[in-house]
């Protein structure tokens, strides 16, 4: 199973990194790669640093730890959990992938704090506002669940970290800085990692009060009356008293 966790990782390296640059490149004539390898004491380089150190501990640490002899934790030590890990793995290379895509031409790697890019609210995007992390991330557990040792762990709880640092600190005050309300209007709408749901319609705060008139009866006497309805409720109108004459009430 180790084999195959290396094979898988060096796939997902190849088909999100490389095929996908060389499409953008194709489409553009840019290669989308804003990141800088020069350690510059920013935060988005630490944050892409750690998360490339969590990504490095699950495809290929865990897997050569594992070759090496490195016990695996027991209670994932099944052969369920590995099966299970490799169909998770490849759904999230996959997914990632087409998340990729569905950026289209705003697609990067990096930021660019003087770059205005469109803002892209389709495809994979109308479900969550990161997708390719939230698949990436899905990937690399399907490759810790294969290979379920402590530096699997490890490197799933750094790769968290490190997600976490550079969407939260950089790029979501980035995109708020450039796109404004309507950044703020999607992210409202639409959950950061995982599918938010729709928030309830509103209701009116008080129920409307319907007002008719029913209609006019004819009473023994000859004379007309009406009964009036408020909110179901009839209110009759107080009958007439009528004299003889003589005075006296009939």
């Amino acid at each position: 199973m180790a084999i195959a966790a290396l094979a898988i990782f060096a796939a997902m390296m190849l088909l999100d990194g490389a095929v996908r640059r060389h499409i953008q490149l194709g489409r553009t004539g840019d290669s989308g790669n804003r990141r800088t390898w020069r350690p510059d004491g920013s935060l988005e380089w630490w944050a892409l640093t750690v998360t490339d150190l969590g990504w490095l501990l699950i495809g290929v640490g865990a897997p050569i730890a594992d070759l090496a002899g490195l016990p695996p934790l027991v209670v994932l030590d099944q052969p369920v959990v590995r099966g299970l890990g490799v169909a998770i793995a490849v759904l999230g290379l996959l997914c990632g992938f087409g998340a990729q895509m569905s950026l289209g031409d705003s697609w990067r790697i990096g930021v660019d704090q003087t770059e205005h890019t469109g803002l892209v609210t389709t495809g994979a995007y109308r479900v969550v506002r990161n997708p390719i992390f939230a698949a990436f991330l899905v990937a690399f557990l399907g490759l810790a669940l294969m290979v379920p040792n402590p530096v699997a762990l490890a490197g799933i709880v750094i790769t968290v970290i490190g997600i976490q640092v550079q969407v939260r600190l950089v790029e979501e005050p980035y995109l708020r800085r450039v796109h404004g309300a309507a950044y703020t209007d999607y992210a409202s709408r639409v959950g950061r990692f995982l599918p938010r749901d729709r928030p309830p319609t509103a209701r009116p705060s008080a129920p409307e009060l319907t007002m008719w008139h029913a209609p006019a009866t004819r009473h023994p006497e000859n004379r007309w009356d009406t009964a009036r309805f408020v909110s179901g409720q009839p209110l009759h109108t107080t009958p007439r008293t009528t004299r003889s004459q003589g005075g006296d009430p009939r």
